[in-house]
């Protein structure tokens, strides 16, 4: 009976192909991939060979292709990243390193992209396969040349894309004056100074852009055979499921077709193990501090453990930190080091009194979720736009990795421990999170499905996208509507001008007899 049902339900369903990012983009779109697997559908995923975190699954079919590297290189290669973010290079060496990281990190991911699109057996079981939906991660878009490739619907699942190419691509309207650019690190009350900042931040968005994707390109116009941007491909996605949400994110406008889904990592609590359950037991009245600087990070060179260390033990709470590296040789007895541990349940856990966090958006929402105030130390990425965000709510602080000191970390640890601003700030922003009417989990899937049965949102597609440049801001309209004003005041001003003439001239003819009479 199981099984005939199990079988009835998979008829039911639909089929699913999805194309995931790499790292922690991928955790949380797992949860959504396994969700739909329950209720019945076929899900395959498209993955490298060689991968960080994407592994096999009993809940969804795993479809490998080869790619130029080994899983070596991946290690070292994720593993680096950690690396390279405690260095504190010159500006002219970091803006150097980071042209070099880019042309590294697009160089490396087109070519993996392209191994995708020209394995002939792979590219043939998908065509044949009959797919509903494409869901994918399009922060790089190999997902979007294979949706446009098999003429299939697709769902973004995201945290957001570089340049603000996901609000241009939606024609969503994105003022300059309070919508912060990525990587400006400011809060929608911006300064003059800030928003002079912001604009020219913008205003070189396109051309950081064009370098970023431009293999992308060049392989989408290869593969395609027509000439194709990268936006016209990211503009085609029927729904955006973004990460976040406006507890989170500032007040700015959206469109229809783009879903917040923040929180959507928080599982529900559970039971702590006997390792760990034992060790906050132990900590008493003071209770425990969650340290972790992420799935990618979790080692640290020493001279900055040490200084860690020293702050870490001149509080009274139990601190677990989440580090694998050589241990400080000055570690305080009140600082328990592992190598893995169950952030959420921890969190969720009444004895915990902070969260020293590297900002990423996953972590960032379990602290919300579970009323936890923060200590920030951002690392790359969009973490110090992500840490700015909480410090401007006023539920956590935020602390340069590179330049702080011991003193610095134990004052805003205690601070947030101490203070209870931070505290009650942070648990009106978990009440406000928390109270929806749905969860972020069912709202996904629900789009998810949507797409699938539907074939697509096109009812939810802004008309913006059918004009151009000069039609959406209408300055066809302003044009016209100035030369009929001009040619209107020109044709009254020949009018008047014609008037005064014809005045004047019979008033001439007028003066002219009298004056003859009279001599």
């Amino acid at each position: 009976l199981v099984l005939f049902f199990s079988f009835w339900s998979l008829a039911e369903g639909g089929k699913l192909l999805v194309v995931p990012q790499d790292g922690s983009h991928w955790l949380s779109m797992r949860v959504v991939l396994e969700k739909l697997r329950e209720k019945g559908h076929e899900v395959v995923a498209v993955i490298p060979e060689a991968s960080l975190f994407m592994k096999s699954s009993q809940s969804f079919t795993i479809k490998t292709y080869s790619v130029p590297y080994t899983q070596e290189f991946v290690d070292k290669y994720y593993h680096s990243i950690g690396e390279k973010s405690f260095e504190n290079p010159f500006i002219l060496e970091k803006m150097t390193i980071l042209l070099s990281n880019m042309s590294e990190l697009t160089n490396m991911f087109s070519s993996t992209c392209r191994h995708l699109l020209y394995d002939e057996e792979l590219m043939k079981y998908l065509q044949d396969s009959k797919f509903d939906a494409i869901m994918m991660d399009p922060v790089l878009p190999c997902g979007p040349i294979l949706a446009e490739h098999l003429s299939l619907p697709s769902v973004y699942f995201m945290r957001g894309l570089p340049c603000t190419l996901d609000y241009k691509a939606t024609q969503c309207p994105s003022p300059y004056s309070y919508v912060p650019r990525i990587f400006t690190s400011s809060s929608d009350h911006m300064t003059f100074m800030e928003r002079v900042k912001n604009l020219l931040v913008g205003f070189s968005e396109h051309l950081l852009c064009s370098l970023f994707y431009y293999n992308y390109e060049n392989l989408a116009s290869e593969f395609l055979h027509r000439e194709v941007t990268i936006l016209e491909l990211f503009s085609k996605a029927s729904i955006w499921l973004m990460r976040y949400d406006f507890v989170f994110e500032y007040p700015r406008p959206i469109m229809p077709n783009m879903v917040y889904i923040g929180g959507i990592n928080c599982a529900q609590k559970n039971p702590l193990s006997q390792e760990f359950e034992a060790i906050v037991n132990a900590s008493g009245e003071h209770g425990i501090v969650v340290f972790s600087l992420g799935s990618m990070v979790s080692e640290i060179p020493m001279k900055k453990a040490m200084e860690i260390a020293d702050a870490l033990g001149s509080v009274p709470q139990t601190v677990l930190w989440r580090y694998t590296g050589e241990v400080p040789p000055n570690l305080p007895k009140n600082v328990k080091l592992v190598k893995w541990l169950p952030q959420n349940d921890l969190l969720a856990h009444p004895k915990t009194r902070a969260f020293m966090t590297h900002g990423g958006s996953h972590g960032v929402y379990e602290g919300i979720c579970n009323a936890v105030p923060m200590v920030l130390m951002p690392l790359f990425g969009d973490q110090m736009d992500n840490a700015k965000r909480v410090e401007s709510r006023g539920a956590g602080l935020t602390l340069n990795i590179l330049e702080v000191t011991s003193k610095d970390i134990s004052t805003a640890l205690k601070a947030v421990i101490n203070d209870k601003k931070y505290k009650e700030n942070i648990k009106r922003l978990s009440d406000l999170h928390l109270d929806r009417p749905i969860h972020p989990l069912d709202l996904a899937v629900h789009w998810v499905e949507f797409v699938m049965r539907h074939k697509g949102a096109p009812h939810l597609r802004p008309a913006a996208h059918d004009l151009n440049w000069i039609q959406y801001h209408s300055l066809d309209v302003i044009a016209f509507l100035l030369a009929v004003v001009l040619l209107s005041l020109f044709i009254s001003l020949k009018c008047c001008l014609f008037c005064c003439r014809r005045c004047c001239c019979k008033k001439g003819r007028t003066r002219k007899p009298t004056k003859s009479k009279s001599h």
